[in-house]
């Protein structure tokens, strides 16, 4: 076991290697991204020759270490953000969630989806991409190439919309201010990551909300997952033992991504032990992320098809769409 878990740490330390490179910086592909881009890499090349006794430790990795990456992923946030930004980007960001995880699954169902990878790939375009697919997985456990999917999608149609936006607004396609396009941008695009490079690339007005609301958006996780729990417990899908089915699956993780959420809005730590706290904890996400990547193989790509792909195409247009619509006649009622 211990073996495996040093192998996914190998391959962590190789995306902050790789990460650094300007090119990847330019796109603003987080380590996490570029783990999991590891991770399939290895998992369609050298795969077979790994030893059985290591499997164990991937596997520790894209579950144990995944929740405790998202418990700690709170350390980003406060409260006091979600009062910074008013209430505008509160509403905003909840009818994004709602409308885009809900229509998401109708439209999977129109498409005759898989119903996990449909839920995944909507959440993840929803809330805050890999980190609320890797939430929401955890959640109701369903296979690893199911999330890589969605991942995938994520990181597709989030990069095309991060340098869609900042042309848009350079060029005047869309007439917002300065706070809307922030609002705008942080309740639409994917991934954190996303955000900070379209609003780095409009200014730092736009940069400041953007990311706000942002981080707004990746506290919904928690009542999305917790909303989740119940749901699956009532489809009657065992996250257990044959004798748990039908028991309301808690996820725990979420409660406690919560609870430090709180406890970072009183600024006890030093900003030198969050940032450390932070680094850390993307190390973890990453690692979490190779895991996946190692048990998906481009065959399990191929079962899933081409479906993902056309529900986050047809999430991003609304998204787009829909985004602008309530960025400039909602949220100027609000601020």
């Amino acid at each position: 076991m211990i073996h495996g878990i040093l192998l996914i740490a190998l391959f962590a330390c190789a995306a902050f290697y790789i990460g650094e490179a300007q090119f990847f910086k330019d796109l603003s592909f987080s380590p996490m991204i570029i783990g999991i881009i590891l991770g399939m890499l290895y998992a369609n090349s050298l795969r077979n020759n790994l030893p059985e006794t290591w499997v164990p430790g991937i596997q520790f990795c894209s579950k144990k270490v995944l929740r405790l990456g998202i418990i700690l992923y709170g350390f980003r946030l406060t409260f006091q953000d979600v009062v910074n930004v008013g209430v505008s980007g509160i509403v905003i960001d909840a009818i994004i969630v709602v409308t885009t995880i809900l229509g998401g699954i109708w439209i999977g169902r129109m498409l005759k989806m898989d119903r996990d990878t449909a839920l995944l790939t909507s959440i993840g375009s929803g809330i805050c991409g890999a980190a609320a697919v890797l939430g929401a997985e955890s959640a109701i456990r369903t296979q690893a190439y199911k999330t890589a999917v969605a991942v995938a999608t994520v990181v597709i149609f989030g990069t095309i919309s991060m340098f869609l936006y900042p042309v848009a607004y350079r060029s005047g396609w869309v007439d917002l201010t300065p706070q809307e396009m922030g609002i705008y941008s942080g309740s639409t695009l994917h991934e954190v990551a996303h955000a900070v490079g379209a609003g780095n690339a409009m200014g730092i007005e736009v940069s400041n909300v953007s990311i706000i609301v942002k981080m707004i958006r990746v506290m919904l996780l928690v009542p999305v997952l917790l909303v989740l729990g119940v749901w699956v417990s009532r489809r009657g899908k065992s996250t257990g033992e044959a004798g748990e089915k039908g028991k309301v699956n808690i996820p725990w993780f979420a409660v406690g991504f919560l609870v430090v959420i709180g406890f970072n809005s009183f600024n006890l730590l030093p900003t030198v032990l969050v940032d450390a706290i932070n680094y850390f904890d993307t190390f973890l996400l990453t690692m979490a992320m190779a895991a996946l990547g190692a048990e998906t193989s481009i065959d399990k790509f191929k079962k899933a098809g081409a479906k993902p792909f056309v529900l986050a195409f047809i999430l991003d247009l609304w998204l787009i769409g829909g985004g602008y619509l309530l960025a400039k006649y909602v949220a100027p009622v609000w601020l």
